[in-house]
C-alpha cells in the first residue's frame, strides 16, 4: 500500500473488490504493458494454512512439565545414519537451506558458514558449486548435487560432509532455477562454465535418469564417489509428498529434505511461487506416515523447510514428525536482509525495507543478493555470521522452552498429541484435533 493510499480519506462508496484487488489490477496493467510475466524471489506472499494456526498443550494436571533452569531438554540430531559411515551430528535441530553462490554474494556465503558453525550446525551450498569462502567457514557443509550441475565437481563431492541430491524445490516444485544476466559475474560464469552477463535458467529435471529406479543407480554411484562415508540427501518440493517419500527412500535415500510451498527462491516466476505445491504444515504428516508405514521414521531422518521463522515453527514441524528444520529467507534477514537502515535506498529501487524481493536484479543495497562488488563490500560476513548464530540460538531456546513445557526431554519426544488445531483447515491438514476437541477432520470424534 502506498503512502499516498494511506492519507486518501475513507469513503464508504469505495468497495474494493475481492477477486479484482489493486494488487491484481497493478498486475494486470504491468503485463499488458510488459508483455513478460514477473520474475521475483522470495517465497509465496498468499495466507495459506501454516504452523501459527497450530498451539501446544502445554502440561498442568495430566502432564509434568520440566524446569527450565534445572532439568535439560536436548537438541543434538543425527543425520545419515541408515548408510552412512560418518553421519552428520548437529546441535540444533535447525539447519541452514541450500542457497548459492551467484544468488548470493559470496560475502552471504561466508556469513552462513560463520554462523553455522559458531552453534553446530550445517549450512548448504546450493546450485553453482562449492566457494573457499564457504567450505573455510563451515564446520559441516551440505553439498547439492543439482539437475543443471553447474559447478558440479567431484573432488568437491569429497570434501563435504552430506550430499543433497535435489529433485525439487518447495518455491517451484517441477521447475528450474533462474539467474539472470546482472548476476552472471566473471567468477559466476567461471564456476558455472557459462557466458558471462547472459540469463541463465536451470534445468527442471536431471538429465541421467528418468524415474526412482534411475536414481538408486545415481545414489549408489555417489556413494561410491564418496566411500560410502557420508549421508545422501534427497529434497524434494511439497506436491505428491507421501507417494514421493516412499519412492525417494526406495531408492537409497539416507535423508528426506521437504519443502513446502512457503520455501524461498532466488528468482522463479511469480505464477510458480503462488500456485505450485502444498503448505509446509500439510506436507509433514504425509511424509511422517510414509516413513511409519515403511518401519524408517527416525531412521530415515526428515528435514522440514519453508516458512520457519521462529522456535515456535521448529517444535511444531518436531511434533509433526520431523527431525530438523532447514531455514533460508529467516537466515538471509538474520544477516541483515530488508533492514530498515537501507530505507532510502529501497525506495529508490521502488521498495520498501520488509518488501524487498527483487533478488533476480542483483542490486540487493543489503550485499546479500547480489554480485556488485560494491554492494557485496558492504556485507561483513563476521558480523553478519554473528547475528545469524544469535538467531539461531534464540529459535533453539524457544523450541526448548516450549518442549519443557510439554514435559519433553528432547526436542524429538514432542508429538502430534501436543498439538491442537485453531480452524478446520489446519486440523485436516495437521492430522490433530481442532481445539476443545478430539475431533480430527477424516477421522471421526466428535
Amino acid at each position: 500500500m502506498t503512502d499516498e493510499t494511506q492519507t486518501q480519506p475513507y469513503n464508504p462508496a469505495l468497495r474494493e473488490s475481492a477477486t479484482f484487488g489493486r494488487d491484481v489490477i497493478h498486475e494486470i496493467q504491468r503485463a499488458a504493458e510488459t508483455g513478460i510475466y514477473d520474475i521475483r524471489g522470495w517465497g509465496a506472499k498468499r495466507k495459506v494454512p501454516h504452523f501459527d494456526d497450530l498451539l501446544f498443550l502445554g502440561a498442568s494436571m495430566s502432564r509434568y512439565p520440566l524446569e527450565g533452569y534445572r532439568e535439560k531438554c536436548e537438541t543434538e540430531v543425527v543425520l545419515g545414519t541408515r548408510h552412512a559411515r560418518k553421519p552428520v551430528v548437529i546441535s540444533t535441530p535447525v539447519t541452514i537451506a541450500g542457497m548459492s553462490f551467484g544468488a548470493l554474494s559470496a560475502q552471504a556465503k561466508e556469513a552462513l558458514g560463520r554462523g553455522a558453525s559458531e552453534i553446530g550446525t550445517s549450512t548448504t551450498t546450493g546450485d553453482g558449486g562449492m566457494t573457499p569462502e564457504e567450505r573455510g567457514q563451515s564446520s559441516r557443509l551440505v553439498y547439492q548435487y543439482l539437475p543443471s550441475r553447474y559447478g558440479m565437481n567431484p573432488d568437491d563431492l569429497r570434501k563435504a560432509d552430506a550430499i543433497e541430491v535435489v529433485l525439487g524445490q518447495g518455491a517451484k516444485p517441477g521447475g528450474g532455477g533462474m539467474l539472470l544476466g546482472q548476476k552472471i559475474s566473471e567468477r559466476v560464469a567461471g564456476m558455472r562454465t557459462l557466458p558471462q552477463g547472459i540469463d541463465q535458467r536451470s534445468a527442471c529435471r536431471h538429465p541421467d535418469w528418468t524415474g526412482p529406479d534411475d536414481l538408486a543407480i545415481k545414489i549408489a554411484e555417489l556413494r561410491e564417489i564418496t566411500d560410502w562415508q557420508v549421508p545422501i540427501y534427497v529434497k524434494i518440493g511439497a506436491t505428491r509428498t507421501y507417494y514421493d517419500v516412499k519412492l525417494a527412500v526406495k531408492a537409497g535415500a539416507d535423508v528426506i529434505v521437504l519443502d513446502g510451498m512457503q520455501g524461498g527462491t532466488a528468482a522463479t516466476q511469480d505464477v510458480f511461487i503462488e500456485h505450485v505445491g502444498i503448505p509446509t504444515m500439510a506436507a509433514i504428516p504425509q511424509a511422517t506416515q510414509a516413513l511409519q508405514e515403511m518401519g524408517l521414521h527416525r531412521e530415515v531422518q526428515l528435514i522440514v523447510s519453508g516458512g520457519i521463522r521462529n522456535g515456535a515453527d521448529v517444535a511444531k514441524a518436531i511434533a509433526l514428525g520431523a527431525d530438523a528444520v532447514a531455514i533460508g529467507t529467516a537466515a538471509l534477514i538474520a544477516l541483515g536482509d530488508n533492514h530498515p537502515r537501507y530505507a532510502e535506498e529501497y525506495q529508490k529501487l521502488g521498495s520498501a525495507a520488509g518488501f524487498y524481493d527483487d533478488f533476480q536484479d542483483g542490486k540487493c543495497p543489503a550485499g546479500i543478493s547480489t554480485q556488485d562488488p560494491e554492494l557485496s563490500q558492504r556485507l561483513d560476513p563476521v558480523a553478519a555470521g554473528k547475528r545469524l548464530a544469535n538467531y539461531l540460538r534464540v529459535l533453539t531456546l524457544e523450541a526448548q522452552t516450549l518442549a519443557r513445557a510439554c514435559g519433553k526431554s528432547h526436542l524429538h519426544h514432542l508429538e502430534p498429541e501436543d498439538l491442537v488445531a485453531l480452524n478446520v483447515e489446519a486440523a485436516a491438514m495437521a492430522r490433530v484435533p481442532l481445539a476443545g476437541t478430539n475431533w480430527v477432520p477424516g477421522q471421526g470424534g466428535y
